[in-house]
């Protein structure tokens, strides 16, 4: 299974990596000293990839720093280099869950529209399940059109069971319908696909409070769990917004989906730089079995390596 996952991340990280090693492959593959020039290259192929300016310019700043000091003298020690730095801010944004506890655990799962919220939520049930699981979907986005029926078909595919109410319902009452679902079937967790919003709509925002109070009430502890679904296409981009939503939502984790369509995967070092928030999970694909966990030294080494 863990061979699978990495050859579905190492195909999905591959515009992001061709694009890289093409601005450093060779300095990567030189034996002697290092010159300026390599260092550029690689603070220019980081800003490519979206791993952000600040970031960008800070770690080439400390690569340069190691060369005065003679910490590195070959080319050849760059690449390690750089991986234990990459390695270290990914690590640092780590943070455990919590686990077990009153059931059922509740996640939500929050967002602007067009990200891949609905499918992305659908798709994190298959994993909860595979890890032993049972779940139930709450239909939380009662604003958009046909957004229920979206969120059945993927049910359908996945094989559980979702809470809904008619269009336009408070959202809250649907969460409260799913928790008591979970309570009379023994359901383990409850996952709440949240209509999406912008941090800038205060009535949304409002809700979304809403929904959080109703299932804080209801189970100790919860929400559990409420993660961010952004669009790895936008790159960099969304950064402040996401900033400013996950500052309003109380955002744990970040998922980062439609990795497989773009060259800005370093937007996963942007993530952590700017927003200090661990990615949870990856979308390399349009396919149910496409959500990858995340898996920092996966990720480091798909991005840098020569190989593969």
């Amino acid at each position: 299974m863990a061979g699978t996952f990495l050859k579905k991340l190492k195909r999905g990280l591959f515009m992001t990596h061709t694009e890289f090693i093409e601005k450093v492959g060779e300095t990567f593959e030189r034996t002697g000293p290092v010159e300026a020039v390599h260092i550029d290259r690689l603070e220019e192929a980081l800003i490519a990839a979206d791993a952000g300016v600040a970031l960008s310019v800070r770690l080439s700043d400390e690569i340069r720093n190691d060369v005065r000091t003679h910490r590195i003298t070959t080319a050849e020690e760059l690449r390690p280099a750089v991986r234990q730095r990459l390695l270290k801010l990914l690590d640092d944004t780590e943070g455990g869950l919590t686990t077990g506890g009153a059931r059922p655990r509740i996640t939500l799962v929050v967002g602007v529209n067009g990200t891949g919220k609905t499918t992305t939520v659908a798709k994190l049930a298959k994993r909860r399940k595979e890890a032993g699981s049972s779940v139930v979907l709450a239909a939380a986005d009662t604003f958009r059109a046909a957004a229920v029926e979206q969120l059945q078909v993927w049910a359908d595919r996945v094989d559980v069971p979702v809470v809904h109410q008619q269009e336009g319902a408070d959202p809250a009452a649907v969460v409260y319908d799913a928790i008591a679902a979970a309570r009379s079937r023994d359901i383990d967790e409850v996952l709440v696909d949240t209509a999406g919003r912008l941090h800038t709509r205060a009535n949304l925002m409002k809700e979304l409070e809403k929904v959080k109070g109703v299932a804080a009430r209801e189970v100790d502890g919860a929400p559990h769990e409420v993660l961010l679904v952004l669009d790895a296409t936008t790159g960099s981009n969304g950064i402040e917004q996401a900033q400013q939503f996950g500052a309003t939502a109380g955002v744990d984790g970040v998922v980062l989906t439609k990795l497989d369509g773009t060259a800005k995967g370093g937007v996963v070092l942007a993530i952590a730089e700017s927003l200090k928030l661990p990615v949870r999970w990856i979308g390399v694909g349009e396919g149910v079995d496409d959500l990858l966990p995340f898996d920092a030294e996966d990720f480091v080494d798909s991005l840098l390596a020569l190989e593969g």
